[in-house]
């Protein structure tokens, strides 16, 4: 990693060196290049592990309905794995899955020994409650972190699988060398996949933290206080430049479908002109949530062999 210092006198951040906010244009945040680095890394464990296993671990993706957001995400995950050795398995079930459904597709999938991972879509569609999910997924094959054991670990502190996105919002910070301690952050959104998980994350990296979501009385009042935003809202354009501080780093994390094309929560072309760094929609958090759930998997298939291994992420 750098020294945090750019080419122009502005620490990387984006104060500049006197104690200044820089204002744009931002940095892009290219998550595409980060899930690179990750990937090389992956590809070299899978091998590995294929070499002294003699087979090949398997992540299972479960598609409860047809959101195109989902989907699209689903997919791109499935061609990463092609990418690193992994065998990907979709199982597709269609808009009339009942929770009995879903729970029984996963309930097979806990007791495929050559399943080392599951992820189911999210959101859900409407009438098919989390806990249809969490109350049957094994939590050593589940590699996003919604399992209350693993989601439980995360909140003490302790080592548990991660919900991907949030992971992959904080890990870019981390590695584009944009410092969190002391930091005053926001988060928008509050689910217990993305926002809540996102937040602990942000504590326990010493950032103070606020949540807020669709009942947030003043939105930008908040934003406009946060040296940095991570947004999981679900709303395009929610977040414009005008909101947003002189000099913030913006994490969205957003994909909405607008006009046949993938966006965020965040008005790129405003926000761009004010903040120091922003990740983009695509090529942002997309590219590394995949990744980071690919080492993940890794993790899990090394696990069930048993191994003692961590579940967080390998140095690249």
């Amino acid at each position: 990693m750098s020294d945090g210092t750019a080419r122009d006198g502005a620490t990387r951040d984006g104060a500049t060196l006197d104690g200044a906010a820089r204002v744009g244009p931002a940095r892009i945040l290219d998550g595409t290049s980060i899930a690179t680095e990750f990937k090389a890394v992956i590809r070299s464990d899978v091998a590995a592990f294929v070499a002294r296993y003699g087979r090949v671990p398997a992540l299972a993706v479960v598609a409860a309905g047809s959101d195109a957001p989902s989907m699209v995400y689903l997919r791109q995950i499935l061609k990463s794995c092609e990418t690193v050795g992994i065998e990907g398995r979709l199982i597709e079930l269609g808009d009339d899955t009942t929770p009995t459904s879903l729970a029984a597709a996963v309930a097979t999938l806990n007791a495929d020994p050559q399943i080392a991972g599951i992820i189911v879509q999210m959101p859900l569609p409407r009438g098919l409650p989390l806990r249809a999910v969490i109350d049957v997924i094994d939590p050593v094959k589940d590699i996003d972190g919604i399992h209350p054991l693993n989601a439980g670990l995360l909140r003490l502190g302790y080592d548990g699988f991660l919900p991907a996105t949030a992971h992959a919002a904080v890990e870019m910070l981390r590695r584009s060398d944009i410092p969190i301690a002391g930091r005053t952050a926001v988060v928008i959104g509050r689910s217990a996949v993305v926002g809540m998980p996102a937040a602990f994350l942000l504590v326990k990296a010493d950032a103070t933290v606020t949540v807020c979501h669709s009942k947030t009385v003043n939105l930008a009042e908040h934003v406009r206080r946060a040296d940095i935003v991570v947004t999981a809202a679900g709303h395009p354009g929610l977040i414009t430049g005008s909101m947003l501080k002189p000099g913030a780093v913006v994490i969205d994390v957003g994909i909405n479908v607008v006009g046949g094309r993938l966006v965020g929560d965040v008005d790129f072309a405003s926000a761009s002109t004010v903040a120091s760094a922003i990740t983009p929609v695509p090529g942002g958090v997309g590219p590394l949530t995949n990744a980071l759930l690919l080492s993940h998997l890794i993790a899990a298939a090394r696990r069930q062999a048993g191994e003692v291994v961590p579940t967080g992420v390998r140095s690249t």
